[in-house]
């Protein structure tokens, strides 16, 4: 346990870093320890919302989220993710839906493109704001993620926005697909997620908790984002090849 939770510590450091949660790399990194893959998507969750709620808390305080052009993202993403929670996924489908999900995440944070400076926010996505929420919610509660490491990219292709609003606004949108994902997966009939059963992952809670402090603070002051960034997509990309070939190399 106190081995994952380094490697928890970690992926938390790296995401928080960018703004992210690592709900995907939590899912994988559980997925290589052996642990009971139901329970998998609930932990990955509950430690989103640990990291990214203390990034939601400073990006609001520092007006950089867009939110009224953001709400109609988050109204219909939320109940998807809710629905996407609940449904049941054997766990073969599980772990290609996940190593398939870190592939196009990690490529998609490595070749992500830089808005330009002062670019308004929503000004390009007024009606596509609805499907997206709602593609990336659904897909996000299933594999248990928040889905900002599917968001941002999308908005940066989009130029929605400055940098640091995408940033924001993916960390709102993380926290509230967490919320409903995880609603979602407590409330399955047959749900092996019980709050019991969740609460004995207590280590890795902690840990990501130390590690989203240390990675918001190097995200903002110590290094570079680009930097990080592209170290964060190659460790993305290496446990999305560890988990294909888990499933469909052996």
């Amino acid at each position: 346990m106190w081995g994952l939770a380094g490697g928890f510590a970690l992926t938390a450091l790296l995401y928080a870093s960018v703004g992210f949660g690592g709900g995907s790399t939590y899912n994988a990194l559980l997925v290589l320890a052996g642990t009971d893959y139901r329970l998998l998507p609930a932990i990955a969750l509950v430690c989103n919302l640990i990291v990214v709620t203390g990034g939601t808390i400073r990006f609001a305080r520092a007006r950089q989220v867009p939110w009224r052009p953001l709400w109609p993202i988050l109204l219909l993403s939320a109940p998807c993710a809710w629905a996407g929670g609940r449904l049941p996924v054997d766990k073969p489908l599980f772990v290609a839906l996940l190593g398939s999900a870190l592939l196009v995440a990690g490529l998609l944070m490595l070749f992500q493109r830089e808005p330009k400076a002062g670019q308004g926010a929503g000004q390009r996505l007024s009606w596509l704001g609805a499907p997206i929420g709602m593609g990336v919610g659904f897909f996000s509660g299933i594999v248990g993620i928040g889905g900002g490491i599917f968001l941002a990219p999308v908005l940066h292709l989009l130029r929605w926005a400055s940098a640091r609003q995408i940033a924001a606004s993916a960390s709102v949108f993380i926290l509230v697909n967490s919320l409903a994902g995880l609603a979602g997966q407590l409330m399955k009939a047959d749900a092996a997620a019980t709050p019991a059963a969740i609460a004995s992952y207590w280590p890795l809670f902690v840990a990501v908790l130390i590690g989203g402090q240390i990675g918001s603070l190097a995200g903002v002051k110590l290094l570079p984002q680009k930097l990080i960034r592209i170290g964060t997509a190659v460790l993305i990309l290496y446990v999305a090849g560890q988990l294909l070939w888990q499933r469909f190399g052996g």
